[in-house]
């Protein structure tokens, strides 16, 4: 019987090519896209001011509260924030990423790999509260800061408006800080492999025509790199837009997206409402998806 099947499927290799492909192909239909398009037809809901219910009838009337100021800066925030957090791990990413493929030895990029993919094997609440204790004012970098004579200087950015706040367990700065360790792994890793598919040979024939160092980097290294940098953008960008977690926790009054989502649907009851905030990254990510692919970055990946 089962030589049978072998011939069969073997004489028709695409159907069984479809059999692998329809559960997968079928999960990400069914379950994923449809979950997202039932998200996407919530917020063409509304909720009732006077019962608190959720009006099953479309209107914009939603999406027309997503465009209030307050709402517009909580979007306006978080977009800041993952830009912001995305270029702080490409700067810290590169250095790292460019050793472990041009110069370290196999074993010291295996000792290299394991120490970036180690926080990763604990708990991200226990990375994040770990840092909520760092940051505090007990903690252990603000005594490392007085001890060096930085306090003023630390007291000084605290006191910067949108930038500090009583600590750096409960700033903006503090929630940038958090933001850039939790998402490094997550750069360094496809810039390490986007280095390594690099050519030696470029690198050397830039040198052998007189070009320096830096001018090697910026007009053969990095434009090589880019697909890297394209790849773990899209998930340190894409993972901030997201979080509710971190700001939560190391941040102060000021939302950001995933907060708005989670007190809309959970303490307020406002389905709607925070199935539009929802759309807000799904459309950046879609906008962002769409010019790296028009640079063709997403084809070297």
């Amino acid at each position: 019987m089962s030589a049978r099947l072998a011939r069969f499927f073997y004489r028709r290799p695409g159907l069984g090519l479809a059999l692998l492909l329809l559960p997968p192909l079928a999960w990400l239909g069914v379950v994923y896209l449809g979950s997202l398009s039932a998200l996407l037809v919530q917020s063409f809901f509304r909720l009732d001011g006077f019962t608190g219910l959720v009006v099953r009838e479309l209107s914009l009337e939603t999406w027309r509260s997503l465009l209030q100021p307050a709402n517009l800066d909580i979007a306006r925030r978080t977009l800041v924030m993952a830009g912001l957090v995305t270029l702080a791990d490409v700067i810290l990413a590169f250095p790292v990423a460019y050793y472990m493929a041009r110069y370290a030895s196999g074993h010291a990029r295996a000792l290299l790999a394991v120490a970036i993919l180690l926080p990763l094997w604990s708990s991200y609440l226990v990375r994040v509260y770990a840092w909520k204790l760092i940051l505090a004012k007990e903690g252990v970098l603000n005594w490392a800061v007085e001890r060096l004579g930085l306090g003023g200087g630390l007291e000084w950015v605290l006191g910067l408006p949108g930038v500090g706040g009583p600590s750096l367990s409960v700033s903006p700065l503090g929630t940038f800080i958090a933001f850039v360790y939790v998402w490094l792994p997550y750069m360094v890793l496809p810039l390490q492999a986007a280095l390594e598919r690099i050519p030696r040979s470029l690198v050397e024939a830039s040198s052998d025509l007189g070009a320096r160092p830096a001018l090697t980097f910026v007009r053969v290294v990095l434009p090589l790199a880019l697909p890297g940098v394209v790849a773990g953008s899209i998930f340190t960008f894409s993972l901030t837009l997201g979080d509710f977690i971190v700001p939560g926790v190391l941040g102060n009054s000021s939302l950001f997206i995933g907060q708005a989502v989670l007190a809309h649907q959970g303490t307020a009851g406002n389905i709607p409402l925070a199935a539009a905030f929802t759309a807000i990254p799904m459309a950046i990510m879609a906008v962002y998806l769409a010019m790296a692919r028009r640079t063709g970055a997403l084809d070297a990946l």
